[in-house]
Order: structure tokens, then C-alpha cells, then sequence
């Protein structure tokens, strides 16, 4: 299975409407709708917010395409067509688009939301699909450096930091990476 590697954005010009893709690795229906909805906020003007998102969550398979007021059929699927092109899934794609004043016409409209999807996808690049899931992991100041260290070293992004008593970072881990930090001494680690 295929997915992408990195959450990113590209963004082009056609006949005066300008079109940002937006995508994001996910694991599950609601991180794609959450993200969906954060686009939409921070777009409230946009003309269209299009979105596309192909998830494999607990052995059931999730694919929705809306069109947001385009034309049926002229954006979401289009985009949901390239997923299927590029063989990935996990993944949700929002593709903005700003009305410039020239009509696209539907053919138009089909092929920047499906160039849209196509460059999000390019500039995001294709992985191995690994399956995460999200830890919490506590541990006392002294052991912050060692921690620090091997998830730099193991490429983990930090989701979430808390300093208290102790220090909490909410972190997305898969199995081997579980494995590497339950070889840590003194960190309590448990599934968010």
C-alpha cells in the first residue's frame, strides 16, 4: 500500500483562478475530515474548497469526493481518479480554488482539479504506507536530551509537548519505533 510522505501544499494559476492543493498523510475518516474542516476555516472566502480522502481504517475502506458547489462531477472525482491513477491511499487532498472571472468550462474545471490533486501528491512523494499510531510518552527532565536525541535520530515529530512535573510529548509511532522506545530506561510510554 502507498501513501504520502509529507502534509505540503502546491499552488498554480489558470485563466485568473488560482487553485492551492493542499494533502495530508492520514490514518483514519476523522483526521480527513478534521483537516477538511481546518482548510475550509482558514479559506471562508474561497470560491470552492473541493476535497478528496481514501482511508483503510480497522479492515474498512473510505472514499469520499465533494465538490463543494462545482459543477457534479467536475472536482472530486477528477480528484479521487488520480489516487486511483497513482495506486495511493491514506491520504486527504483539499484543492482551493479562487474564481479569477474566466469560466474554465467543465473540461477545464476536470483537469486543474485533477492537476491539482496530480502535484500535491508529486511534491508530497510516494511512500510505503506504515501503520501509526499515536503514544504518550512521559518521562523526567533528566532523560529530556536521550529522548530528544533518538527522536531526531528516528525522524518522530514531536505532536504535542506538556512540561509539568515531568515531560509529556504526544508523539505518532509505528511498531518498530514503539519497540525502540520502549528499549529507553525510566519513560512510560501508552497509546493516546
Amino acid at each position: 500500500m502507498k501513501t504520502v510522505k509529507n502534509e505540503t501544499e502546491i499552488e498554480f494559476q489558470e485563466k485568473k483562478s488560482k487553485f492551492i492543493g493542499y494533502i495530508k498523510p492520514i490514518n483514519n475518516k476523522k483526521e480527513a475530515e478534521d483537516f477538511i474542516k481546518k482548510i475550509k476555516k482558514q479559506h471562508p472566502n474561497a470560491t470552492h474548497n473541493c476535497s478528496v480522502y481514501s482511508v483503510s481504517e480497522k479492515g474498512q475502506e473510505y472514499f469520499k469526493v465533494d465538490d463543494d458547489g462545482e459543477p457534479s462531477g467536475t472536482s472530486g472525482k477528477p480528484m479521487g481518479e488520480i489516487l486511483t491513477y497513482m495506486g495511493v491511499t491514506n491520504l486527504v487532498i483539499v484543492a482551493t480554488r479562487y474564481f479569477g472571472g474566466i469560466k474554465l468550462g467543465a473540461g477545464g474545471l476536470i483537469r486543474n482539479y485533477a492537476k491539482t490533486a496530480k502535484l500535491a501528491i508529486q511534491k508530497s512523494e510516494i511512500v510505503d504506507y506504515v501503520l501509526t499510531k499515536r503514544y504518550v510518552l512521559d518521562f523526567s527532565y533528566e532523560k529530556s536530551e536521550e529522548i530528544d536525541t533518538v527522536l531526531r535520530n528516528e525522524k518522530i515529530e514531536i505532536e504535542k509537548k506538556e512540561f509539568s512535573e515531568r515531560v509529556t510529548y504526544v508523539v505518532s509511532l509505528s511498531e518498530n519505533k514503539v519497540e525502540i522506545m520502549e528499549g529507553i530506561n525510566d519513560i512510560i510510554l501508552f497509546e493516546y
